[in-house]
């Protein structure tokens, strides 16, 4: 009886510190994101591939957002300006994952100078003894929104529309151009009939 004793707790002795010491941990492939050129209203803008890696020891869930920090020079872009794909992901230890962010400018915008974190953190159940969830890594993105007018913002809002759905955009709009020019020149063939049998 002593030694089965003895054997359980031998085996909860070794059991307890792979659970306590079990590490969830995060890391991302960029410090900074610099946009060089100045940004248009209504404009979007594909950013770099922002990567995120598995830096613990055990298989956990991730999300990608943005956020932001206080007391800065910088103005603040609002979250809905970002599309983040995928938004939530599972990532087994040691593995990365490339996360697209597409910036979206609003027509109506305030040019300046912007700041915002693109950032990772695991998602892990709470439930978990010795999990920690209080990490997350980021990184710094800058970038500048040129003056413009709202018919500018427009533009360059119907650009970015027919450029970030290529070519299906390109295809619809060669139909529509095409079935106008058959409209027209039916329509004028119809009008020269009728004036030919009124002759």
């Amino acid at each position: 009886m002593k030694k089965i004793t003895l054997g359980v707790f031998l085996v909860a002795l070794f059991l307890v510190p792979a659970i306590v010491l079990a590490r969830v941990g995060v890391g991302v492939g960029t410090g900074k994101i610099i946009i060089e050129e100045g940004l248009n209203p209504g404009q979007s803008y594909l950013l770099p591939n922002f990567s995120v890696s598995n830096t613990g020891d055990e298989v956990a869930n991730y999300a990608s957002g943005i956020e932001y920090k206080q007391g800065i020079k910088e103005l603040n872009p609002d979250k809905e300006w970002f599309s983040i794909e995928p938004r939530v992901f599972r990532l087994e230890p040691g593995d990365m994952q490339n996360v697209e962010v597409r910036l979206n400018i609003p027509i109506k915008v305030t040019p300046g100078d912007y700041f915002a974190f693109v950032e990772a953190h695991p998602v892990v159940d709470t439930k978990t003894p010795g999990a920690n969830i209080n990490v997350a890594a980021a990184s710094k993105l800058y970038f500048t929104i040129k003056p413009a007018n709202i018919f500018q913002g427009i533009y360059y809002k119907t650009v970015s529309f027919f450029v970030d759905n290529a070519p299906w955009t390109y295809i619809v709009l060669g139909v529509l151009i095409l079935a106008l020019i058959v409209t027209f020149f039916r329509q004028k063939f119809n009008f020269n009939i009728s004036i030919g049998k009124k002759k």
